[in-house]
Parts: structure tokens; sequence; C-alpha cells
């Protein structure tokens, strides 16, 4: 579908990532509840359509880094935005990484997360079975939330336009859902491609809402956002700079721009999006975080697919065993992997599949002469169905050197909820899911940390009553202020010292 002179006046919505995707690509996921709260609050007042809030790694880090409980997390956005939708994402069955985990798991997620306050779920798998999708989003519109499914962009030849078509028409036939939502994980969708391709997704949508996501690794996602749109896309996902460009997604400030001069229109308050812009910025220079910042083109992208994230881990994993000058050989490596595996999509767990099995190739100077059980069940189905065969001689090394428990079919897990129950009988179905995805240690560092924060809070709000909205605005600028040593707040009844 290209675009009419009728569609110049359409209504584009934004999809704010700043408090998901953003701090996760380029601050290591390690924003903390106290640092959203006021962009919470100005997203209220902006008119985003959306707000990304909940992924299993986001609740992962705020546990064992922040030291922050994700429900409590949840519940706090929700009261600061009581107009966005607040969406979270699921990786269907493959959750956790590769951890498979029981049906009840995955159900309580989806009840815990709904009931929290986020009211979107979109389902995503990085092979587009959607058989490892389709029970959660009928499960969450059942709960009453809206839900989006995610087809996973990659480059190779099983990805074609013709199969993004056909997957989008089968999701909304089986599970009806709101949002098709295109995710290009590594920022590989070129100009020439994202014509074809939001025409071939657009086909298979009919009239459900398709939204774009994509980052900017390759410098190209901001341009390929703008043809998404003359092309019949609804939605764009965007991050508010300084948590843009670079790894991030293209810069809610200049996707706004840039299509309101093309006659767009987009119900934006600019004010507000600058105000949390500027609160992010003080946020980033207290903690030495780095602000999002254009990238040069490399073309390797098309090569390795790496996502961004990705590329310094496996640096440092060949620096800290002191072959670091073979960084090269290991790109190489992994591109001849991904092919003989059958073109899994790079994007988690496969990304990280596949460069581990090049790592040990690379390491030992025989190929597949040492295979990580994961890459076995990935060859076996276990993740999902293989959009290609595995190559023959391959699969047969894999299997040759693989444990018989690798080897064992996938099955239904036994629940896990009853011996949870059993074991933490005092605490809540949310504790007792994160116990069981985190580690143990983790948890109760968090639960300790929880505890004090509300009995500080409980304290303040006995004699001074309910912290405002306000206030809170007020003390997320006192707490930036890089320059200043001390800020005393002071009323008739009430003052309130904030020291660096």
């Amino acid at each position: 579908m290209s675009l009419k002179e009728s569609d110049m006046a359409r209504t584009i919505t934004i999809r704010d990532t700043t408090l998901r995707d953003g701090h996760q690509s380029l601050w290591a996921t390690r924003m903390s509840t106290a640092m959203m709260l006021p962009v919470a609050q100005r997203l209220e007042r902006a008119g985003v359509d959306s707000v990304d809030v909940m992924a299993h790694v986001i609740m992962d880090s705020a546990v064992r880094f922040a030291k922050d409980n994700p429900w409590d997390r949840v519940r706090i956005l929700r009261k600061l935005m009581p107009s966005p939708v607040m969406a979270g994402y699921s990786a269907g069955k493959v959750a956790w990484g590769f951890r498979l985990s029981p049906s009840d798991i995955l159900e309580l997620c989806t009840e815990l997360t709904i009931k929290s306050g986020v009211n979107m779920i979109t389902a995503m798998n990085g092979l587009i079975d959607l058989d490892m999708m389709v029970d959660q989003l009928k499960q969450a519109k059942a709960l009453g939330a809206k839900t989006a499914a995610a087809l996973v962009y990659s480059i190779s030849p099983v990805h074609t336009d013709a199969l993004y078509e056909a997957k989008a028409r089968e999701i909304i036939e089986r599970a009806d859902v709101d949002y098709i939502m295109l995710k290009d994980a590594g920022g590989l969708i070129t100009p020439d491609r994202a014509a074809s391709l939001v025409d071939a997704v657009r086909r298979g949508t009919g009239d459900k809402k398709l939204t774009f996501h994509s980052h900017s690794m390759t410098g190209m996602a901001g341009r390929v956002y703008m043809i998404g749109v003359d092309h019949g896309v609804d939605d764009l996902q965007c991050s508010i700079w300084p948590l843009a460009q670079g790894s991030a997604q293209p810069s809610t400030q200049m996707i706004v721009k840039n299509l309101r001069s093309k006659g767009y229109v987009l119900n934006i308050d600019d004010e507000q999006v600058e105000a949390a812009s500027q609160h992010l910025l003080g946020v980033a220079r207290r903690h030495g975080f780095p602000v999002g910042a254009p990238v040069e083109y490399d073309d390797s992208h098309y090569d390795h697919q790496i996502p961004g994230g990705m590329l310094s881990n496996l640096r440092s994993q060949l620096a800290s065993a002191n072959l670091l000058d073979r960084f090269e050989e290991l790109i190489a490596e992994i591109k001849i992997v991904r092919a003989e595996l059958g073109w899994p999509t790079m994007v988690t767990p496969f990304s990280q599949l596949v460069a581990n099995q090049a790592l040990f190739n690379v390491i030992s100077g025989k190929r597949y002469g040492s295979v990580p059980d994961e890459v076995t069940h990935y060859v076996l189905g276990h993740y999902g169905k293989l959009l290609a065969p595995v190559e023959p001689n391959v699969l047969d090394k894999i299997l040759s050197k693989s444990t018989p428990d690798a080897r064992k079919a996938p099955q239904e897990l036994e629940p896990a909820l009853p011996g949870l129950r059993k074991r933490y009988p005092n605490a809540s179905d949310e504790e007792r899911f994160l116990r069981y995805m985190i580690p143990e240690a983790a948890v109760e560092d968090m639960l300790r940390e929880e505890a004090a924060r509300k009995a500080n809070t409980a304290s303040f709000e006995r004699d001074y009553g309910p912290v405002s909205g306000a206030l809170v605005e007020l003390l997320g600028k006192a707490a930036n202020m890089t320059d200043v040593a001390e800020v005393n707040i002071q009323t008739a009844n009430m003052r309130i010292r904030v020291v660096r």
C-alpha cells in the first residue's frame, strides 16, 4: 500500500520505549524506578498512545541491580500514567532466555502482569513459531488486555515478504490480536526493503493496527520509519533522547518533527517530551550513563546480524581469553554457523546460541567438537519449529556430541506453582514468581531493600500525608542538579532536605 493524497492528514501514534528498550539498549537496563517517575509524569501529559514498561530482562535487572520490586514499579507507573496503554513483552514459552517454563508459570506471569497495571501484552518468538505465542495471547485477551504479535525481522533466504504476510494473517486468525508489530531488533531493514515488506505485512493485517519497532545501529531506522508510515504503518516505537539513537530506537523528537513536516498528524506535546528529555540528561550526567548519538553506517551488521549489545560482550569474552585478535574470525564463523543451523533470527535467545557455538568452534579449532545443550535443544525444535532445516552433516555432528538428556523430546513440564506455594506458604504469588525465575539471593536482597524503603515512606506519609505527583517531580529535579550540593524544600508544616 503506497501513500495516497487523502492519507496525508492521517494521525500517527507513538509507542514510547524509553522506560524499557531505551535504557535496555543504552544503559544496560540500569534505570531505577525512582529515575523513571518524572519521565512517567511527562509521558502522561505528552499524548503518547502507549508506553513499554515490562519485559523479563527488565524484571531481572530491576531485582538484581536496582533492588526494585518490578511489580511495584508497574503499579507506581500506572498511578502516574493512567491514560496511555502500558505494554509488556513476553517471549512466549521461551520466556526466560533458554529456559522453557511450565504452562502454569507462564499463565501466572501474564495474570500478574495485567493485574499490576499492564494492559497490553506483546508476544514474540524468534523463529516466528506462532504455536509458541498463541496461548499467551489468548489468555491476555481473555483477561481484558490488548494484544500484539511481534514478527521479528531477519535477512536470509527464508525470511521473505511472503513469510511475513502469511504469519501476520495467521496470527490474526488464530489469536485475534489488536496489533501486528514489525520488530527489527538488529536495525537491519533498509529503505529499499521497507516498502515491499510493509506492503506485504499490511496485506496480512487487514484493518488491524501495524506498529513498527527498529533500532538505530545502522543509521537507517529514522528513514525506514518514514517509509513505513508512507506504506501504511499506524504506530511508531520511539525513545526520548538521550535514550535514543545508537543501539536504541529513533528519537521521539526527530520522528515527530519529520512526520509533521510531511503533513501527518501527531497529538504529541513537544514541551512535555522536552522536559522528560532534560530529566534524562540530568540522570545520565549524574550517573555517568552514555547518551544516544547517531552512528556511522557499518555494512558488517548485514553479515553477522548480531544485536548491538552482544558485540561488546563477545569482545569482552575474547579479551578475557587473550583471543581478541580473533574477533574478525569469530564474526565470520557466526555467519557460517547461522546458515548451517537453518537461519535462526539473530534475536534473544538465538543470537546467543549461534554466537556461543561459533565461539566454541573458533577457540577449540574443531567445528562442532563441543556442542552446548542449548544448540541440541534448538535443532530438535524445543524452542519452536525451525524455519529451515539444519544442514544434515552438521545435524549429525551436533547429535553425536549431545548428551542423552539433551536429546530427550520436549515434553509439557510439570506444574511448578503448587510446589512454590508449598515452599513459600506466606509469600504472595508475585514473590513466588520472582523466586522461581531469579536467583533467590538476588530476590532476598531486593525484598530487604523494598521493606526499608516502604518503612521510610510509611513514616513520611504518617507525618505529612501521601506524596503528591508535584512533589515527586520537584524531588526528581532536585536530585539531578549536578552543581548543587544541598536542596531545602520548606512549607508551613514540612521541611525536606536533599543532600548529594
